[in-house]
């Protein structure tokens, strides 16, 4: 066990570093600087500005002061945002992207293993028709569309909620809704395929030999083997929706982090670039491995060691 964790520590920081300096160079190369823009900066001030954010160093001498910092959690501070440092804006959005991320995949979650479920227990019939055209609209429905309509019914013509804003709990249900729709359908497809691999099984056929019960026989061994496939997606489904989706953000008008990662790479904002993409990647590596534990966790069979055919 505590090999695993450390081999996985490793790739982590490794992987991290590796992305810290892609982006680095990457934003270099971008053609302009921050301080264009529709007015023309005096030259004085530009070169202030250049000097206090240390551009007018060589490219290597920048590369290995970001680096200090970002060792030391410090991410800089934004190039728009005037007093603001990017640890400060991260701290201030990320609590509306992360509510409204966790309220997303847990409905997702419980709706499309329920659904997926269902559909396999009731192969062929009506249920597995009904849930399988919500999983197609779901797949084929883009979120901003599903956002409009969500507005126009529930907050235009019948006004149970506000079509903006995280004010107050039911504020979270339409954006909840819009940002679960897709997971949703994708779960519920990926439960159904593996539901009714698993009821086909030899074991399966044996508890059913022993007289167990159906619902014993769903939740204690078909429903357990089933979930696997949906274990391992919640990973990046974790991670896609809890860093909040840009679209689902502009249209609800959520002030999380999409909001400030589209105006920062609009405005040239280089610290604020770097930090929010070297946060995000953070977020998808740890629950990857968050999703690693997990997986052993539900299958038994399944050690976090570094033997020979473990995980």
């Amino acid at each position: 066990m505590a090999r695993y964790l450390l081999r996985k520590f490793v790739f982590v920081v490794v992987s991290l570093f590796v992305l810290a300096t892609v982006t680095f160079f990457l934003m270099k190369a971008i053609p302009g600087d921050p301080f264009l823009s529709e007015k023309a900066v005096p030259p004085e001030i530009k070169a202030n500005l250049m000097a206090y954010y240390g551009l007018d160093k060589p490219l290597f001498l920048q590369y290995v002061e970001y680096i200090k910092h970002v060792l030391s959690l410090d991410l800089g501070m934004s190039m728009k945002w005037q007093n603001r440092s990017v640890n400060q804006i991260i701290n201030s959005a990320f609590g509306y992207s992360f509510r409204l991320g966790l309220c997303a995949v847990i409905v997702s979650v419980l709706i499309g293993v329920a659904l997926g479920t269902v559909a396999a227990l009731r192969h062929r019939r009506l249920m597995d028709s009904i849930a399988m055209i919500v999983a197609v609209l779901g797949v084929a429905v883009p979120s901003f569309v599903m956002a409009t309509l969500l507005q126009y019914v529930f907050g235009v013509k019948l006004p149970l909620f506000n079509v903006a804003g995280l004010n107050e709990p039911l504020d979270y249900v339409m954006p909840t809704l819009a940002l679960a729709f897709m997971p949703i359908a994708f779960i519920a497809r990926l439960m159904r395929s593996s539901m009714l691999e698993v009821l086909q099984s030899d074991f399966m056929k044996t508890a059913k030999a022993k007289g167990l019960s159906g619902g014993a026989i769903t939740v204690r061994h078909a429903l357990r083997n089933a979930i696997l496939p949906v274990v391992t997606y919640l990973g990046p489904l974790a991670t896609s929706v809890i860093t909040g989706s840009v679209v689902i953000e502009k249209i609800f008008g959520i002030p999380g982090l999409g909001k400030y990662f589209v105006e920062s790479v609009e405005n040239r904002d280089y610290t604020l670039i770097m930090g929010l993409t070297l946060f995000y990647g953070a977020l998808l590596m740890i629950s990857r491995f968050l999703t690693d534990i997990a997986y052993g966790l539900v299958d038994p069979r399944i050690q976090l060691s570094g033997g020979k055919g473990k995980a």
